[in-house]
């Protein structure tokens, strides 16, 4: 409620805020980003980073690690980027002053300049997030003339913790705040829209947030930011998953171990790179083909790049290295190359062919999709037997759940993944048992997947075993 009668306060159209501006005699707060300046000059600045490639996997470390945890929360996430983006690849900040004044050409909100610039009686503060060092090439390439600038500064997160309202009272006054007029975009402006005579909250056109190096084009993007935003599925659901069966089940057979997991995961980057253009196909078909289709608020938004031949050139370049490590010392041979690419294709395909089905027919070819992300990895790699059963206790339950859904479900039933798994783990290991014989799962292959099988399950083994009862005896 708070946010709604706020908003309906100080809420005011770009006509009316630039009529306000021209009446207003006194000192004028002005935001820069989305205001001013239509785009956001944190993420153009960090759009100027070069190589790309580099700089998205340092921030996707970055967003892993999570750093900004102890100097006071999301608040300070930007000057941890925009820090090691200047410590790593310093030259940006050059790139930046170069580019500046093409981007003030191409995203200055020109009828607010000039009506600030034709005010006579106001100071002109701008008061921003945005860092220093970024901002004030920014702001002279925009042709504002201006008071003061206050922005955050680089030699420390607490500009970005304590906020605008705090930052204007140290860096101007109490006074000055109090009587001024504040414009600025956004919400998170409140508590300095509160202090001020004359607040201004107004959504200008044109104005919009764009990532920094959406154009860049690196693996798992569309997986972890549109396909599947917050939910970490790359660690939770493949590294965690899938790739921890690839490794147990094939891994007892290895000459050298630790070459054999680092070529299984270049491998994995190979499979995924592939993969997930399955998944930009099935957004995409949704979106053209389905009446109500599942989308992220992200697939409107475009906030990665979904290139057609990138995703093709890392998949085989990567795949490539994952044989040179698998097969070492001896050279790589090109019929291995030759079939890992075909597998490639042929999963391309039938993830396309999926897309196209109804419904209730994708029951069936959601089993082969399965059964690639299990088992892909086999048509290079040998497995053992109780690493065969594993794989296939792994695709029947990621495939129960699904039939389950589509046949009657609005939702996605919560069958208990782990505890399933373990369950048909243990069926098709005695079944195994019955067919070879004990010895051959005495190993420690039967012991590692055992115990990663009930690792992953334990609670909803203990959840299960809670909540048992028997039905043949009364209550005491």
């Amino acid at each position: 409620m708070t946010a709604v009668l706020h908003t309906s306060t100080h809420s005011r159209s770009p006509k009316a805020a630039l009529s306000a501006i021209r009446d207003f005699d006194g000192p004028m707060l002005i935001d820069l980003d989305e205001t001013l300046y239509l785009r956001n000059s944190t993420e153009d600045f960090i759009d100027c980073a070069c190589p790309g490639i580099v700089a998205i996997v340092l921030l996707r470390v970055l967003d892993v690690l999570q750093p900004w945890r102890w100097t006071g929360g999301p608040a300070t996430r930007d000057f941890w980027r925009v820090r090691a983006i200047g410590l790593l690849l310093p030259w940006t900040h050059w790139r930046w002053m170069r580019r500046t004044r093409q981007l003030a050409a191409a995203h200055a909100n020109q009828p607010l300049i000039d009506t600030l610039n034709a005010q006579t009686r106001s100071s002109v503060i701008i008061v921003t997030n945005g860092f220093a060092p970024i901002v004030g090439p920014l702001v002279s390439a925009l042709g504002i003339s201006v008071h003061q600038i206050v922005a955050a500064r680089l030699s420390s997160a607490r500009d970005r913790r304590i906020g605008k309202l705090r930052m204007a009272q140290e860096r101007l006054d109490d006074g000055t705040v109090a009587g001024s007029l504040v414009l600025s975009d956004s919400l998170d402006d409140l508590p300095l829209l509160d202090a001020c005579r004359r607040p201004l909250l107004t959504i200008w056109p044109g104005a919009c947030f764009r990532a920094a190096l959406s154009r860049t084009y690196l693996p798992g993007q569309y997986l972890s930011q549109v396909k599947r935003p917050g939910e970490r599925y790359i660690i939770r659901g493949i590294l965690k998953e899938d790739f921890a069966f690839w490794i147990l089940a094939s891994v007892g057979l290895a000459a050298m171990p630790v070459l054999h997991m680092l070529g299984l995961g270049l491998l994995l980057l190979s499979f995924w790179a592939i993969y997930e253009l399955g998944y930009v196909d099935n957004d995409r078909a949704a979106a053209r083909y389905e009446s109500d289709p599942k989308l992220s608020a992200a697939f409107h938004v475009s906030p990665v790049a979904t290139p057609r031949v990138l995703p093709w050139i890392w998949a085989l370049g990567s795949g490539a290295l994952a044989l040179v490590l698998l097969r070492w010392p001896a050279p790589p041979a090109l019929v291995d190359l030759v079939l890992w690419a075909g597998l490639l294709v042929a999963l391309h395909q039938w993830f396309r062919f999926y897309n196209r089905l109804d419904k209730s027919t994708r029951i069936w070819p959601f089993a082969g999709l399965q059964l690639a992300r299990a088992a892909a990895f086999a048509v290079l790699v040998p497995i053992s037997p109780i690493g065969a059963m594993a794989l296939g206790a792994h695709v029947l339950a990621r495939w129960t759940p699904y039939l389950v859904y589509r046949i009657g479900g609005q939702e996605w039933p919560d069958t208990r993944f782990h505890l399933m798994r373990l369950m048909f783990f243990v069926i098709l290991a005695g079944l195994l048992a019955l067919s070879l014989g004990i010895t051959p799962l005495l190993d420690w292959t039967t012991a590692a997947l055992l115990a990663w099988n009930l690792v992953r399950a334990r609670k909803d083994l203990l959840a299960v075993l809670a909540a048992a009862r028997r039905i043949d005896r009364k209550p005491a």
